[in-house]
């Protein structure tokens, strides 16, 4: 029999005041978001911006949106890879399913894009959700490592602030801490002869022992080395797509290496869960670091705004596309996760 008072929240398994704090962190997300954009768009010479967007090289434009789009195709084949101890996904699919992702990423606030496409693809595999996730995550960290590196090679080309290199350093030192964290979980058990004997009360049962033994299996397969190497292409391909936008805008005259740390300064700001499609934290970062560069800040606005419009707009159609293809909506999604508890 129920204690009286028990919530809704409660019933379904999640701590109470579980609605609000969401509420209160998408609050708070749209309200960086507005501090952002008044930041950002304050002091700025309309004229100029606007004379600027008309005189917009849309060549590298198109150039700039097909390697975006090549860069997630990419990523779909490395996560193909890491899904191969629980099933075999057709590389489209999972490229249909990433864009369903950030396509909810990019609307909703909290970026559930990771669950969605989880789920999807859980769907398809028939598999529960909590197999798929150590997939994800493990992108996650080869993405940090190359992220981290990526910022090391910049530091050593140019001169760059000091808040970014002090983010680099604990970037660095978090993702070496899951590495490590990985690296143990994949070697702890597990010797050339198999399963290591280990007392069965040293060992975590239910969902989180599902987690350990996917991230054992995505460790001990050659087609995880392969999705490592193949990690810096993706990030190559963001700044690529993001220099050639730079180009296309006539009055900004950005070296690539600038470029490169330009999108890392947006990549470390924007890391943490805010407004839907980062707006309003992107367009601050980008003008934040294109300004120390001493870019002037009108053309820095500006060019914020297109570089968002350039390679956001073609996301939303083809993760609207993707998803639509998928059969799902994400109401649907969101009720049957919270149903089934699978995740």
């Amino acid at each position: 029999m129920r204690a009286r008072g028990t919530s809704q929240a409660g019933r379904e398994g999640r701590p109470y005041g579980y609605g609000m704090r969401l509420r209160l962190r998408t609050l708070a997300g749209y309200l960086v978001a507005v501090v952002g954009l008044i930041w950002v768009f304050h002091d700025v010479e309309l004229g100029p911006m606007l004379s600027a967007v008309s005189e917009l090289r849309w060549t590298w434009v198109g150039l700039a949106v097909a390697i975006d789009i090549l860069t997630y195709m990419t990523q779909g084949f490395r996560w193909r890879l890491l899904l191969k101890p629980i099933g075999e996904l057709p590389w489209l699919d999972a490229v249909r399913a990433i864009y369903a992702g950030l396509f909810a990423s990019e609307i909703l606030p909290m970026r559930p894009g990771e669950v969605l496409r989880a789920f999807l693809v859980s769907k398809q595999l028939k598999t529960p959700v909590s197999t798929v996730f150590p997939s994800i995550m493990v992108e996650r960290l080869f993405d940090g490592v190359w992220l981290a590196i990526a910022i090391g090679v910049v530091a050593m080309l140019m001169p760059l602030p000091a808040g970014l290199l002090h983010a680099g350093d604990v970037l660095g030192v978090l993702i070496l801490v899951a590495a490590l964290l990985f690296l143990y979980e994949v070697l702890r058990l597990h010797d050339d002869r198999g399963a290591v004997p280990v007392p069965a009360v040293a060992l975590p049962s239910g969902r989180i022992e599902r987690f350990r033994r996917h991230f054992r299996e995505i460790g001990r397969r050659p087609e995880t080395f392969v999705a490592f190497g193949v990690s810096p292409v993706l990030l190559l391909g963001q700044i690529l797509a993001f220099w050639l936008v730079a180009i296309a805008y006539a009055p900004l005259h950005l070296a690539f290496w600038a470029a490169a740390a330009t999108l890392i300064v947006i990549h470390l700001g924007t890391a943490i869960p805010n407004a839907p499609a980062n707006v309003g934290t992107y367009q601050f970062f980008c003008v934040v670091a294109l300004t120390l560069f001493g870019v002037d800040k009108t053309i820095a606005t500006g060019f914020s705004v297109v570089v968002f419009v350039a390679l956001t707009v073609p996301l939303w159609l083809l993760g609207s596309l993707a998803l639509g293809q998928s059969g799902a909506t994400l109401a649907g999604v969101r009720a049957q996760i919270r149903a089934n508890g699978s995740v």
